[in-house]
């Protein structure tokens, strides 16, 4: 709120000149004399305008003028005379001289005066955003000279820095490497071990169960089921590794065959669950088909495991056209991209949306029920293929309600 400084010896014209001017949102600081004008400067100098009478006792108007222009801190105010008197262009002249920017005479007329007053009070709210301006400026120059001086005295720092962060991203990918060729070995080389392991146990199943005891044959059972989740962890693994190796193959492919191909593939399973499959008619798109094949793969089979017992499994295969921008935690500078939105809807168990990233990362699963198989790698996969194809994936669900998985491939 801008303030006005008003001086005048009489309290009805300090009055008359508030009433006229409050409805405009000042704050007003009333002086009764030209000295009590400059106590009150002494302490106070944010003041937008002094509204001032010339003629007081002891100091005038022009004298209290002078006054206050000596100091420094005040001279920015600027002053409107107020008068009864019309003093001739030599007085005039030594009111302009003595710092007044203005004369208003008496009988003051409400609307000239608030039209006067408001220009003062604009032009003050200017200046000060100026001000504000330029000390903004001047400490981003004092930043600007602060940080060239510093980078010039760091520069053989940063090229250090540089090289060394060469020979680091060098090494990571040298070690990333040797990781995925590990993971590949370690997975391959546990193969046959497990393979016994479930060649031997389902011998025992079926030729000795009789002669057990029913408790031997329980822990034999377990065996075997905890043999062959193995299995499918080491295989997931091995499929999960094998991305890092693989050479990139890209081809125009028909994604309606390839869910078809999917579907014959799950032909047992959705029949066993009477599940309901619908598409919409998929588009033509440049990938790497064996990929592609298993990121659907993993989706659809998803939708008929992760299904509400006694409710008929329903997926729904949909696409559409987006735009980068309305994609989650899309790639800066590919907002305006555009893509093939490819989502398969499913009324199953669903996740809480909390965690429609978490289920992304290796080894991640939301449901505990032993009863459905999975090791968690599933759509770990699919998220690695999505961003193999310069993609995306996400996902939304509600608990009990279902879910989207949805993949998005460049259109070009």
């Amino acid at each position: 709120m801008e303030k006005i400084l008003l001086v005048d010896d009489r309290e009805d014209n300090l009055f008359s000149i508030e009433t006229i001017l409050e409805q405009d949102g000042y704050s007003f600081v009333k002086a009764t004399s030209g000295r009590h004008a400059l106590k009150i400067l002494l302490k106070e100098f944010d003041f937008a305008l002094i509204l001032m009478d010339v003629k007081m006792p002891n100091l005038n108007g022009f004298e209290t003028a002078a006054l206050i222009y000596e100091r420094e801190k005040l001279r920015h105010i600027p002053i409107i005379f107020i008068t009864a008197n019309n003093y001739g262009d030599e007085n005039i002249f030594k009111g302009y001289k003595a710092g007044a920017v203005d004369y208003i005479y008496k009988p003051i007329n409400p609307e000239l005066l608030r039209a006067k007053v408001g220009v003062f009070i604009d032009l003050y709210k200017k200046t000060h955003r100026l001000v504000a301006q330029e000390q903004k400026l001047m400490a981003s120059n004092e930043n600007l000279a602060r940080e060239i001086e510093e980078r010039i005295k760091s520069e053989e720092q940063v090229i250090n820095l540089n090289t060394r962060l060469l020979e680091n991203i060098q090494q990571l990918k040298t070690t990333n490497e040797e990781l995925d060729r590990f993971a590949f070995i370690a997975s391959h080389d546990l193969q046959e071990p497990l393979r016994k392991i479930r060649t031997f146990s389902d011998i025992l199943i079926n030729r000795h169960i009789d002669s057990l005891e029913p408790k031997a044959g329980e822990y034999l059972q377990k065996i075997e089921r905890s043999a062959k989740r193995m299995q499918s962890l080491i295989d997931d693994i091995l499929s999960f590794s094998r991305f890092s190796q693989t050479i990139d193959v890209f081809t125009d492919c028909n994604l309606n065959e390839v869910l078809n191909e999917v579907l014959s593939d799950l032909e047992v399973v959705i029949k066993e669950k009477k599940a309901v499959i619908k598409s919409e008619l998929l588009p033509i798109v440049n990938v790497i088909p064996g990929m592609i094949s298993q990121l659907m793969l993993n989706l659809v089979s998803n939708g008929l495991k992760f299904c509400n017992k006694e409710v008929t499994p329903k997926i729904n295969i949909t696409c559409k056209k987006i735009k980068g921008k309305q994609i989650p935690h899309v790639t800066e500078g590919m907002e305006g991209q555009l893509f093939y939105a490819i989502t398969v809807s499913d009324n199953g168990m669903g996740f809480e949306e909390q965690y429609s990233e978490h289920i992304f990362m290796i080894f991640k699963r939301l449901h505990s029920n032993s009863d459905i198989e999975g090791t968690g790698i599933g759509l770990a996969i699919c998220k690695k293929i999505a961003e193999r194809h310069n993609g995306f994936m996400y996902a939304k669900s509600v608990i009990n309600k279902g879910s989207d998985f949805t993949f998005a491939l460049p259109v070009n």
